[in-house]
Order: structure tokens, then sequence, then C-alpha cells
């Protein structure tokens, strides 16, 4: 039987780029979505991988979400805690809204799925814990004061649980992804965007698919020796 492999955030850009890499490599995969219907029912067309919509800033719905995935396909072996959004604005303008939406969704999730899916872990002996976290919650960026302390907790957490882990074969890594051609970079202005490119030692912005065979390596039953390690896949933007 193949592992169970879920990617939350899982039906655009990194994500769906992550849910294909993992089921072409033999998994069974699993995409949770918040709520845009249309973009999972298509990937769910092209690639037959199941969808399952809940919100990870809510630990109840978190529970929900991995009990129905592993009566659908089986105790889940791979989480990759993909979901994230951004609320940009200077500090002294930000609301407290834009706070805790940034902060609930991507650093709370990563506990939420996290309490949903390592105890079984622990008491199977096996698991495979991978957090997308970002280049800027590595060096930080001007305009991102919630979207920075969100990436850059998920790497204490990272670093932490792959500790309480180790011993029971689940390991636990982040991987901080510099500026990769998605929507969500896309939508950022075409002239600041080219000074980003100027930056990027290798002139060009990283694909979905490079971010995805991070992934793989990070899934794959050989790689527990490698655990609480950041990878950053930057183009050479940022050298930690």
């Amino acid at each position: 039987m193949s592992r169970v492999a879920l990617v939350t955030g899982g039906t655009r850009g990194i994500g769906a780029a992550i849910c294909k890499g993992l089921k072409a490599a033999g998994y069974t995969v699993a995409a949770n979505y918040a709520t845009n219907h249309a973009a999972a029912e298509e990937l769910k067309d092209k690639t037959g991988i199941p969808v399952y919509s809940w919100n990870v800033a809510s630990l109840a719905e978190c529970k929900d979400g991995v009990r129905k995935i592993e009566s659908d396909l089986g105790a889940v072996d791979v989480l990759v805690n993909n979901a994230g959004i951004t609320r940009d604005c200077v500090f002294h303008k930000m609301s407290e809204d834009d706070w805790n939406a940034v902060l609930d969704t991507n650093l709370r999730s990563c506990f939420n799925m996290c309490q949903a899916a390592f105890p079984g872990m622990r008491n199977r002996g096996f698991g495979r814990i991978v957090n997308l976290s970002s280049i800027n919650g590595q060096k930080g960026q001007f305009g991102q004061v919630n979207y920075a302390a969100a990436k850059a907790g998920m790497l204490g957490f990272t670093k932490a649980l792959a500790l309480e882990g180790a011993r029971k074969n689940v390991t636990v890594n982040a991987i901080a992804p510099g500026y990769i051609n998605t929507e969500m970079v896309a939508s950022i202005d075409v002239g600041i965007l080219q000074q980003i490119i100027d930056k990027i030692p290798v002139g060009r912005l990283g694909e979905p698919e490079e971010i995805a065979r991070t992934v793989l390596f990070l899934a794959a039953d050989d790689a527990g020796f490698v655990t609480g390690a950041t990878f950053s896949v930057n183009g050479g933007q940022y050298l930690s």
C-alpha cells in the first residue's frame, strides 16, 4: 500500500505542484483547500486527487478533516503544511484583523494540523512533516510584519517538533521558498517584480515544481536522517 500524503492549500500554485509530484511518485494524495471550489474541482478532474475543504485555522475542523481522510484513504503518513495567505501593509497601518488572519492561516494551522496528524505518526513509528515557510520568514520584508512573523515562527516550530518526533521516526523539516512563479507573485506590480528578479542570482523566478521536488526528497522513507532542517530554495537570493 502506498503512503498517504496530505497537502494543505493543495489545489493551486505550489500546493498543486506538490500534490501532482507526490502522486506521480506513487503516493496516495489528498488536497485540502479553503473556499476556491472551482480550483479544487479542476485539480480533482485533471488528476483524480481527492479534495477536502476545511479551515486550517480551526483545530476542530483540522481534526475532523484528518479523520475523514484517514477513513477514506488510510492513515496520514506525510503532512505538508502549505496553506498560507498574505495581508500586506506597513506596520503602522496594519489592522488587528490583518495580523490575526495571517498568523492564524500560516502559523496556527501548523499547530492544528500537527495536533491532528502527529500523534498517529508517533504511534505508528513513521511520519514525514514538511512545513512551507518563506525567504521572508528568514530575512524579513518591508510591509510583511505579519507574514514574516508567521513564517519565521514556522521555523522554530519545525526545529522543536523535530526533536520530539526524532526517536519515533517522525521527521519535521521546513522549506523556505524564494519568489516562485505563482498567481500570488504574478499579482505583484510588474516594475516591482522585475526589481525582485534582478536581485535573484540565478536571474529568474523559481517554478512550483522545484519546490515539489524538495518535498519529495523530504517525504521519502529513506530521508529519516534529515530532521529539523530548513531548505532554502530561493535561487541564491538569501544565503543563511
